[in-house]
């Protein structure tokens, strides 16, 4: 995951716009108005109307959302003023760098303006082509009233653009055109917006659960290149039922994927409460983050640990689940592309290869733990710490440690409960009644019991086979390998499963140099090596990264080298003191260490019955014990 402003109107506009304000349902309700009207200014004019002021009043904008980093989004407001019921201007104080004091008493309107050009979906962007707004990004709040109703309405949008968001709409008259209802604060922001000339269609997802009849509706909503309709929603279709099935429940009353598809798009998706926001580079990028971004649906919007809750968007909220939230929602997305059959084994085993491949190359694995690169997170906007000696990826490590907790699982029990069970009782036990699980702790307490609560019989018609390989205790495999760093013993781990681990030192690709990212999030080579083909054709330290050969310059870079044989030619387009050019030469080589999983040609017979139950989500026999 990754968790989470325009000119003003000219005074006549303003008290014209305060006037037409239809009067609130109820007095709690806090009223926004979004204007687009100069898309090409990439300035959204915002007003908020917030009744019933009984003193002074401190209005906030968020410090951070989408990415746990503090962005500060209050440094692309300007002209934050107020005025009155009457229209007559308040005095507005600002107290810190995201909060401002607005004096009552009485119905108050705030107003300013919020600059926003980059491309989602973890940002928002207003330009020519479209808007896409993360609303936490461009409304400020007041701390107190977060719980209160709220509306937002969508002003002067072009005739010719639509408007897709996953909220109710506020009413049917002219006066509530555009607008959007929702509970309060945190609801409202949790639903990106699409505005803008977009593709649009819905299909319907099948029933939920055992003797359900019909499913819910679907909506894909699509800015970019154009696609084939009917192979997305082939594929998201597949997604969409094999998890909720696997999960028991479909916890949405509409559902929106929001895609950017194209060259100019690429970074991932980033997950809400009843829709999700992705962005992919191709159609074949799609399946993996569609398929980690819905299951976030239950793990971390609903299935979510205490340490993140209530948000707090000031500051900073240091939880050490992330490998559980983020990483383990990345062990089911590969779970659930090869138990679709959108991928093969192949390609699941050869993921596999790769996530142990990442983990092992990087040196920070022997003295930070899972936990650890959890609660590190917000350090992920400094270049130094993306490094292969200060960090690893809790998405990586966490994606790992999920495949071995099933294993150590399914291996525990005979292969009567798995993960799937931890993950279906963490719904029924949290997410179904509003609760949150306590960090790892809470991860191990469910694993316990879903191992506790098997029965003991034994499974008709499968044969006893030799017990397991040293079994290891689930608290001991916490205390190693969550927060602890001792190396995971994939060896032993994957031969439980039927499942062999190579590792072959090569020679692959290598630019020679690094790359970091700038406080604007652009990369820019770094660690350059002078001697290397790069640095002999040209290449300096603090060249910004246009282009890789004549396209965008790949998000995970280094990834995209591996893939490549040492000695091809490359172009790089870069950008040196306001001046532009273009770089070639030949990529060098490094010596790597990789790792490959295959299945055994000849497993046990429990081994068999784990393997398959990894591939297609099956146990010996339903746990039916509370």
């Amino acid at each position: 995951m990754r968790l989470f402003s325009p000119a003003a109107v000219v005074l006549a506009l303003v008290l014209g716009a305060f006037a037409m304000v239809s009067p609130a349902p109820a007095l709690a309700t806090i009223r926004y108005e979004v204007s687009v009207a100069h898309p090409g200014q990439h300035r959204f004019h915002v007003a908020m109307v917030i009744p019933g002021v009984h003193g002074n009043l401190l209005v906030q904008m968020p410090a951070w959302n989408a990415l746990y980093q503090i962005r500060d989004f209050a440094y692309r407001v300007s002209d934050f003023h107020a005025v009155d019921a009457s229209g007559n201007a308040v005095p507005v104080q600002r107290i810190d760098k995201e909060t401002w004091r607005v004096e009552g008493p009485g119905d108050l309107r705030v107003e300013y303006s919020s600059f926003w050009d980059d491309p989602g979906p973890f940002d928002t962007q207003l330009d020519d082509e479209h808007a896409f707004i993360n609303l936490a990004m461009v409304l400020c709040y007041v701390p107190e009233r977060r719980a209160e109703e709220t509306v937002v309405q969508f002003r002067d949008v072009p005739g010719e653009w639509k408007i897709a968001v996953e909220l109710p709409a506020a009413g049917t008259g002219a006066a509530e055109s555009a607008s959007y209802r929702a509970a309060g604060y945190d609801a409202l922001v949790d639903a990106p917006v699409e505005i803008g000339r977009f593709d649009q269609w819905t299909f319907q997802a099948a029933g939920q659960a055992a003797g359900q009849v019909g499913g819910k509706t679907i909506r894909v909503v699509l800015h970019g290149e154009p696609q084939d309709h009917a192979a997305v929603t082939r594929m998201l279709s597949d997604i969409v039922n094999y998890e909720t099935r696997l999960m028991g429940d479909a916890p949405f009353p509409e559902y929106t994927f929001f895609l950017h598809i194209g060259q100019d798009y690429g970074g991932g998706g980033m997950e809400h409460a009843n829709s999700t926001a992705i962005s992919v580079a191709s159609f074949a990028a799609l399946a993996n983050v569609g398929a980690h971004e819905f299951f976030h649906l239950w793990n971390v919007k609903r299935i979510r640990p205490q340490s993140l809750e209530p948000v707090d968007y000031t500051r900073e909220m240091w939880t050490p689940a992330l490998w559980f939230a983020e990483g383990v929602t990345s062990t089911y997305a590969s779970y659930t592309l090869v138990r679709t059959g959108i991928w093969t084994r192949a390609q699941f085993l050869a993921d596999l290869g790769r996530q142990i491949t990442e983990l092992q190359s990087r040196p920070a694995r022997t003295w930070q733990s899972a936990e650890e690169s959890s609660l590190d997170t917000w350090f992920d906007k400094y270049p130094l710490y993306d490094r292969p000696d200060f960090s690893i990826s809790y998405y990586n490590k966490g994606q790992l440690l999920g495949v071995a907790l099933d294993i150590l699982i399914r291996d525990s029990t005979d292969n009567r409960a798995s993960l799937d069970d931890v993950l279906r009782r963490l719904n029924q036990q949290y997410a179904q009644r509003g609760r949150y699980y306590a960090d790892s702790a809470g991860i191990q307490a469910m694993a316990e019991q879903a191992v506790r609560f098997v029965r003991p019989a034994a499974v008709p018609g499968v044969k006893p086979d030799a017990a397991p390989v040293a079994s290891m205790d689930l608290a001991e495999f916490f205390r190693r390998y969550v927060s602890g760093t001792d190396e995971m013993p994939f060896v032993d781990l994957l031969s439980r499963a039927g499942l062999t681990l190579k590792a072959q030192g090569e020679k692959r690709a290598a630019l020679g140099f690094a790359v970091e990212h700038d406080s604007a999030g652009q990369p820019v080579v770094s660690h350059l090596d002078v001697s290397s083909a790069a640095g002999r054709a040209g290449i300096r330290n603090g060249d910004l990264l246009l282009s890789v050969a004549g396209g965008e310059v790949p998000r995970d870079l280094d990834g995209w080298v591996r893939g490549r044989p040492g000695g091809e030619m490359v172009r790089l387009r870069v950008r040196r003191g306001g001046r532009e050019r273009d770089v070639t030469f030949v990529l060098g080589q490094e010596a790597a260490q990789t790792y490959t999983v295959e299945e055994m040609t000849q497993p046990s017979d429990r081994q068999l019955r784990i393997r398959n139950g990894l591939f297609q989500g099956t146990t010996e026999q339903v746990n039916t014990a509370p």
